[in-house]
């Protein structure tokens, strides 16, 4: 995919959940706040309405860590289709489990061309045995963040490296895989050229 250059600064806000997962991003033309949310689903979205008050951002990017069942440790994934697993698995008619960012994206125009993107499933677990529900990752914040973005009017995505998979690592595996991660993460937003692309 590739971001659209502006000729005014895009104001973009990088939300996740440790301060491990902060990757620093260094982009011409961007306007970057960071912001620390904590884990879970509920400490998100009261952290990222704050800090969408405070910097009425152009964009949000979560970037972080993410669990896998079929992909790759060290696998970047950037989604744009989110679904919170705790309400799918109740199956009560009406309620909405999922959120898709990319109409949003695409409204505001700041794709030069959008490419197929991958499904975040988001939990209040960390997830040691595989779901109900379907994804290409797995996290725990994204969906609430999505669905805050989508009330706002305001693009979305999620940039997720993949450090561990369910079934087969623990959450110590995942602690060991934090470093490598934020590297992989910094490599990944280096790949923005000076003109604003960004090339995956």
């Amino acid at each position: 995919m590739f971001f659209k250059s502006y000729k005014l600064m895009l104001k973009v806000l990088i939300v996740y959940a440790i301060e491990e997962e902060r990757a620093v991003i260094d982009v011409q033309g961007w306007d970057v706040k960071y912001v620390c949310t904590g884990l879970g689903k509920a400490k998100a979205v009261m952290r990222l309405m704050d800090a969408i008050h405070t910097c009425r951002p152009d964009l949000v990017i979560n970037e972080g860590t993410a669990a896998t069942l079929n992909h790759g440790v060290d696998d970047i994934f950037v989604c744009c289709h989110f679904i919170d697993r705790d309400f799918a698995k109740l199956n009560i008619p009406g309620l909405d489990y999922e959120q898709d960012t990319t109409d949003l994206l695409v409204k505001h125009n700041l794709f030069d061309n959008l490419a197929p993107t991958a499904i975040c499933n988001t939990g209040d677990s960390f997830l040691v045995d595989a779901p109900d529900s379907d994804g290409d990752v797995f996290d725990m914040e994204a969906y609430a963040e999505a669905l805050v973005c989508v009330e706002k009017n305001i693009p979305f995505l999620a940039v997720k490296c993949v450090t561990d998979v369910i079934g087969q690592n623990s959450v110590e595996d995942w602690k060991d895989k934090l470093v490598d991660a934020n590297v992989r993460l910094t490599q990944f937003f280096q790949t923005i050229h000076k003109d604003g692309h960004l090339v995956h």
